[in-house]
């Protein structure tokens, strides 16, 4: 049964992304506009469109529930986050947006290409190809979230709620572009930051029972409160804690992430942005982490079964917690605030297909003498048919795989991207030498190896299972590296920068 102050609340949510979409839309006056937000920004609206974007509907029903399953080892996450968010932000924010603007790049496609100085367009099609796959991939999994959330939190039927925040989040965005994109993520980045920090302080103090949280873990299964992993094999325990903390190996590069590093107004706001970007990332995932833990103790304790309260994977915690130990009118405010998890990825990965097909392909490759400002009309029209595509794979996935778990898919998603663009970012940034040759070599094996690692390896004997838990990033990561590392020294650039 759906309930009247969680339709208002969703409504009161929609007009306000609605009207973003209509003030940002004035500011969109050419595809510099539309896809870099004419480069801009100002830092508080990066930061947290930066930090929303990469975070995704994963850290409200994935994170939260990764907590109750796995206890304290699940905080191994936070601290990979944090570091790959700082690294980025400290360490390589400054330097790609100085490449940028020297190369005059709007796209990912389009640094590479001027950075490598490619007399070919092969480095710019194997970029925007890749692209455009996983970020259809990595929206579905956002959208397949999302009729998730309309299920549990609205008692809406999943394939109508799937349906009506798809319809949602591509209002705004084939109004007002990247401007309305990076917006409607500072909103709904400080409504995730304020509802995630907030709901654990209140469950802590409405908590009965004088009973530690270290003690009542330890009462449910001793194995989570094992920091350093629940196996007694140590080699697995190590994969595992891999496998978490190499996630924040995304932010080291990731198109949706680096674009906005693109579009801030000046270095001056980066180094203002990066304590938010930092600060966000901590507290927020420390905060989803906590969610999940303390779930789990309620409702062991409640003698209820918590694998059928919480949901396959957990993923039913927070709305769980919400009605659980929040005022009514509350709770329809969470509703909102998922919603922002997730749209404020949907809307920034649309984007970024959309410049890849429409400038990186269409213009770059096959139509350089059409000018910038005759593609307007095309670049909403793209927006439109990459996010049908993913609609369309999100609704077949839930029909053809009705035991899938959120994390998965969308960590998926998420480590395609990374694992394809991040080595090739870092290596760009810091090897002077690093030749075309390489980068494209990275790409692909990158792109490659994340199916081979989440398909293929698991199977094998003996090693299968440490793999599984390391999962796909951190093994793609690396031998994207060592690719393109070998084949730079094999075809060296000719050109020197």
């Amino acid at each position: 049964m759906v309930d009247l102050p969680k339709i208002i609340a969703l409504g009161l949510y929609i007009l306000i992304l609605f009207l973003i979409g209509v003030i940002a839309s004035r500011r969109v006056k050419s595809m510099s506009d539309y896809y870099v937000g004419g480069k801009k920004m100002g830092f508080l609206a990066v930061a947290f469109s930066a930090r929303a974007t990469g975070e995704s509907g994963w850290l409200l029903i994935g994170l939260t529930g990764m907590g109750a399953i796995s206890g304290l080892s699940t905080y191994w996450v936070v601290v990979g986050e944090v570091l790959g968010v700082a690294i980025s932000w400290w360490f390589m924010a400054k330097r790609f947006k100085r490449k940028s603007d020297q190369y005059n790049a709007i796209t990912v496609p389009d640094y590479l290409e001027a950075h490598f100085k490619s007399q070919r367009k092969n480095l710019r099609i194997i970029a925007s190809t890749i692209l455009s796959l996983f970020v259809v991939i990595y929206v579905a999994s956002q959208i397949d979230v999302t009729g998730k959330a309309f299920e549990s939190m609205m008692g809406i039927e999943y394939f109508t709620g799937a349906i009506i925040g798809f319809l949602i989040v591509l209002v705004y965005i084939f109004i007002g572009g990247f401007v309305a994109a990076v917006w409607s993520d500072m909103f709904q980045g400080i409504l995730m930051f304020i509802g995630l920090v907030l709901l654990p302080i209140v469950v802590f103090f409405s908590m009965d029972g004088t009973d530690s949280i270290l003690t009542s873990l330890n009462q449910i299964d001793p194995s989570l409160t094992k920091i350093w992993g629940t196996s007694d094999d140590i080699w697995m325990n190590v994969a595992t804690m891999l496998g978490f903390a190499m996630i924040g190996l995304g932010f080291l590069g990731s198109p949706q992430v680096y674009v906005r590093f693109m579009s801030v107004k000046d270095e001056a706001e980066i180094d203002k942005g990066k304590w938010v970007a930092v600060g966000f990332t901590l507290l927020t995932d420390a905060a989803a982490v906590t969610i999940g833990i303390l779930a789990r103790i309620l409702f062991t304790e409640s003698g209820q079964d918590p694998e059928i309260i919480l949901g396959n994977m957990g993923e039913n915690v927070l709305s769980i917690m919400t009605e659980n130990f929040l005022p009514y009118a509350l709770v329809a405010i969470y509703v909102a605030v998922v919603l922002s998890a997730i749209m404020s990825t949907i809307d920034s990965l649309l984007v970024i297909a959309s410049s890849a097909i429409t400038r990186d392909f269409y213009q770059k490759v096959f139509h350089p003498e059409i000018p910038d400002k005759d593609l307007s009309g095309m670049t909403r029209k793209v927006t439109f048919i990459m996010a049908l595509l993913a609609l369309a794979l999100a609704l077949i996935i839930a029909m053809t795989s009705p035991t899938r778990t959120v994390f998965w898919l969308i960590i998926f998603g998420w480590s395609g991207i990374a694992a394809s663009f991040c080595p090739v970012i870092i290596l760009s940034l810091f090897w002077k030498d690093y030749s075309e040759s390489g980068a494209i070599a990275s790409m692909i094996t990158g792109f490659l190896c994340v199916p081979f690692f989440k398909f293929v390896v698991p199977g094998i004997d003996r090693v299968g299972p440490y793999f599984e838990q390391l999962d796909v990033l951190a093994p793609s990561f690396l031998i994207s590296i060592i690719m393109g590392w070998v084949f730079t020294k094999l075809y060296p650039r000719s050109i020197k920068i």
